[in-house]
């Protein structure tokens, strides 16, 4: 039984290149994303068709599967708990988001769920398979990385937008009155002057409510490069970072 969970573990872990399972592993996480982006083909339907339901049931049961392996293979993926690991796993994000996007194809839980009404909700908590990526791309999972490498400076960066868009919004309340009924009129408006996006829905009509508006749009453009300039320079040192180390595994 060891031996086979041991077997279990090196196929379902992050690929590594090392262990029984070398190279296999790499192809059991491309077979998945494969698989992630086959089930998303129904979401793009409405109305019932069967070939899609048994596309769904088959993708579902495949996610369950890989569910299981992971949580009988807990122990492995984190040794420093032990059998605890078994316990916390379901609790876990990703086991969670996995949970999440088996759940709603499963024919019982629809069943039930149809007599509340909710059958729209559980279609689109199907959605919740498009993140199962983060497991399985190389790449996502490095930017994953560099989010949290510098989640001090982008929190930063949010911070200085969040109050950016309070003060813009407060100002232009008070400058523009009749324009915007409510506070919350005028934070959508410094959200959207934020990303530079214009919808054109709301907008200022006097001279200082406009200067306001081109002053706004200046810093938006700013505030919004910070955190692509941080992610940029961050992922580039995390490739780098990964060459160094396929280089030393090659060695």
């Amino acid at each position: 039984m060891k031996k086979l969970r041991e077997k279990i573990w090196y196929l379902v872990k992050i690929s590594a290149g090392d262990g029984v399972f070398t190279g296999l592993d790499d192809i059991y996480d491309y077979a998945m994303i494969a698989l992630i982006i086959v089930s998303m083909i129904p979401l793009a339907f409405k109305g019932e068709h069967r070939a899609l339901d048994v596309l769904d049931q088959v993708c579902a049961v495949v996610f369950a599967l890989d569910y299981l392996m992971r949580w009988f293979t807990a122990d492995y993926a984190r040794p420093d708990r032990g059998r605890l690991a078994f316990l916390l796993y379901p609790i876990t994000p990703m086991a969670i988001l996995d949970l999440l996007s088996i759940l709603p194809s499963l024919n019982i839980v629809s069943s039930g769920f149809r007599l509340l009404k909710l059958a729209r909700l559980l279609r689109t908590l199907r959605v919740f398979r498009a993140f199962k990526f983060v497991r399985y791309s190389r790449n996502i999972r490095m930017l994953t990385n560099v989010l949290k490498k510098q989640r001090r400076a982008l929190g930063c960066v949010c911070v200085l937008a969040f109050a950016y868009v309070l003060i813009s919004a407060l100002l232009v309340f008070n400058v523009e009155p009749e324009t915007f009924s409510d506070y919350f009129e005028a934070v959508y408006w410094a959200t959207v002057s934020l990303t530079t996006m214009g919808y054109g829905d709301i907008y200022p009509v006097t001279a200082i409510g406009r200067i306001v508006t081109m002053a706004s749009s200046f810093i938006g453009i700013a505030i919004v490069a910070l955190p692509s300039g941080i992610i940029t320079a961050g992922y580039m040192s995390e490739l780098e970072a990964e060459k160094s180390k396929d280089k030393q595994n090659d060695a």
